[in-house]
């Protein structure tokens, strides 16, 4: 592939989240006077931004998701950030991108300060060029505002040697937007429906496949 630049999604791309997200859903939810015992039936929180799920899932108004938003991050501040797993293969596909030449970054949906945090802990973040995400402030949600705003900082012009990676059709709109590319990815939490709905240049199924067609 005649790429030189990647873009990569965190939730659901580089480390499967379902724990850290889900129980900070659920703490939020419970300060809203919502129980909900099955974190499986929150999993469509993963990926898309936060504000829109919960007005879209839970009915909130604006100002009741940003109250919740402020309870979902004290769990997630204080310990769901480390409930999260990296993929297995995903450091050795990063390994193999950075010796074929080629420039990695991030452009998630999530704070870029947790962002960082995460691809720390985990020792992922020496393999990318810049870590770039919403604001603590959410004022940068909607994904192609993030893409957009990385290949700013990243000078980025090449937009044909560009390529985004991402698991839900918000990475897929969101590179689109921003005149980009974008793999679908079906080991994270998008559905092979929806990320071919939302007009997936490429669909891989495993970390694997990935890499041969890198």
């Amino acid at each position: 592939m005649d790429k030189k630049y990647i873009l990569m999604d965190l939730d659901g791309t580089l480390t499967d989240p379902f724990y850290g997200i889900t129980r900070s859903i659920q703490y939020a939810l419970k300060h809203c006077g919502i129980v909900e015992n099955d974190l499986q039936k929150l999993t469509p929180f993963i990926g898309p931004p936060l504000v829109d799920s919960f007005r879209e899932i839970y009915q909130f108004s604006h100002q009741q998701a940003v109250e919740a938003i402020g309870y979902y991050r004290e769990y997630f501040v204080k310990q769901g950030w480390s409930e999260n797993k990296v993929y297995p293969g995903m450091e050795d596909f990063l390994k193999q991108q950075r010796a074929l030449g080629r420039q990695l970054y991030v452009a998630t949906s999530k704070p870029e300060e947790l962002a960082i945090k995460i691809l720390e802990h985990f020792g992922l973040s020496r393999y990318f060029e810049y870590i770039g995400g919403d604001t603590m402030e959410h004022t940068r949600t909607d994904k192609a505002e993030v893409i957009r705003y990385v290949l700013q900082y990243a000078g980025i012009t090449q937009l044909e040697k560009t390529i985004m990676i991402g698991d839900r059709k918000f990475d897929i709109n969101g590179a689109h937007q921003a005149g980009i590319e974008c793999i679908g990815v079906l080991y994270g939490y998008g559905s092979r429906e929806e990320l071919k709905n939302a007009g997936a240049d490429i669909l891989v199924d495993s970390i694997e496949e990935l890499s041969r067609i890198m």
